[in-house]
């Protein structure tokens, strides 16, 4: 996955994780202050009334809707990135069944785990036979859903070689929990001997090829 898809999607949590707590403190600390100054047994009798002031109720409108573009403006900034697939991506198909994510090669292998190239765009063609699914990679924060009769898609670029969790994130019946799956990132040289080693097949089996430096 591209890091930069990582990157944004940690930077709009903890933008939004600062303001709230930021926010938080403020209304707090006030409100402390308030209760504590202007309680009852030292102000028996209000010395004024209010009336209104002008520049605070702009300040108080101006600064939430600042804070609220600024938000989406991450977030959205993140979602274009995840939406758009880079032109050189490298095509996966990948099938959602009771319980188990199955994956095609562009040149007819099939497997129950998902070897990728490290450092090159792959662009998963989703589909499912059966219920609604979800595909989720916590480790490079994507998520999309899988609707039989529909293909969705998501794109990622690994930035180091090692493996990755394949998650159902949808409920999808009693061994949902179980549904789990690995991406492996190995070199692009050893991926492409990796992929054009066809085993005597017609079956989806966990692979066992061994990789020849």
């Amino acid at each position: 996955m591209s890091p930069d898809i990582k990157n944004s999607v940690d930077n709009t949590f903890i933008l939004i994780f600062s303001i709230s707590v930021i926010l938080l403190l403020i209304v707090t600390v006030t409100m402390i202050t308030f209760v504590i100054k202007y309680n009852k047994k030292r102000h028996p009798v209000a010395d004024k009334d209010i009336h209104g002031h002008t520049l605070l109720e702009i300040l108080w409108t101006l600064i939430p809707t600042a804070l609220a573009l600024l938000m989406f403006f991450s977030g959205y900034s993140g979602f274009k990135l995840m939406r758009t697939v880079p032109k050189d991506s490298y095509v996966i198909k990948v099938t959602g069944r009771q319980w188990q994510w199955n994956y095609e090669y562009p040149n007819g292998k099939k497997y129950d785990t998902l070897y990728v190239p490290d450092n090159q765009p792959v662009k998963l063609e989703l589909n499912s036979t059966d219920v609604n699914h979800s595909f989720y990679i916590p480790q490079l924060r994507i998520k999309e859903d899988v609707i039989p009769g529909r293909t969705n898609y998501l794109w990622f670029k690994t930035n180091e070689v090692g493996e990755y969790v394949v998650e159902c994130a949808e409920y999808c019946g009693l061994s949902h929990a179980y549904m789990l799956s690995k991406i492996i990132s190995i070199p692009q040289q050893d991926f492409e001997k990796w992929v054009n080693y066809l085993p005597p097949a017609d079956t989806i089996k966990k692979d066992t090829t061994k990789i020849k430096n």
